[in-house]
């Protein structure tokens, strides 16, 4: 008896807080994979970068929007930040430059995640580069010219996966992350190709 009252018990905990069973069995599975040797010390695309970013939040906006409208975009509704300052990096030993002005939202992670994975927290720099070529389709040279490349959408979702690996260490979570992207990230992709968004030479 003492015993299916406490089985049921332990269910009804692990129900109850099925964020905390998720997020734990994601670290222990990560903690296994690092620990049998999958740490990443070789470059994979040769990411480097001197300085963050510099970032200014976007205001939400909420206001005369009308009760509803105000509170349906605060539940659905994520931060934007805005790049105030141009930031540049290497990829493979080429110099880009993602130009001041540019807005994204840091990386993809959903409402009922981001308690445990701020999308500007470890996804953010592999967010940043992954938002721009999904937006453009390219990256741009640091004297601002197109790059010659044209990214497909799972090209830009490796160079996300690939850069945070280099930069946070988090095989297990630059994986997941990378398959939630190759399997919900196509309506952002066609969306940003029906706006049709262009880069030009400057």
């Amino acid at each position: 008896m003492f015993e299916q009252i406490t089985g049921q018990f332990v269910i009804d905990q692990l129900l109850g807080y099925w964020q905390f069973v998720i997020v734990g069995l994601l670290i222990l599975v990560g903690w296994c994979i690092n620990y049998f040797g999958v740490d990443q010390d070789e470059p994979i695309v040769g990411f480097k970068y001197k300085v963050m970013p510099d970032m200014r939040p976007v205001k939400i906006p909420t206001a005369s929007k009308g009760f509803w409208g105000a509170i349906w975009i605060w539940l659905t509704g994520v931060r934007h930040w805005e790049i105030s300052k141009d930031w540049h990096f290497e990829v493979n030993g080429q110099a880009y430059v993602i130009p001041k002005g540019f807005l994204f939202d840091g990386a993809s992670v959903p409402k009922y995640l981001s308690t445990w994975l701020s999308p500007i927290g470890v996804l953010l720099i592999g967010g940043l580069v992954h938002d721009f070529v999904y937006k453009y389709e390219t990256l741009l040279f640091k004297d601002k010219k197109n790059s010659d490349k044209k990214y497909t959408q799972k090209e830009a979702d490796e160079l996300f996966r690939d850069i945070n690996i280099e930069q946070n260490g988090f095989h297990v979570l630059n994986y997941a992350a990378y398959y939630a992207l190759r399997l919900g990230g196509w309506l952002a992709w066609n969306g940003h190709r029906k706006a049709n968004s262009q880069l030009f030479d400057k």
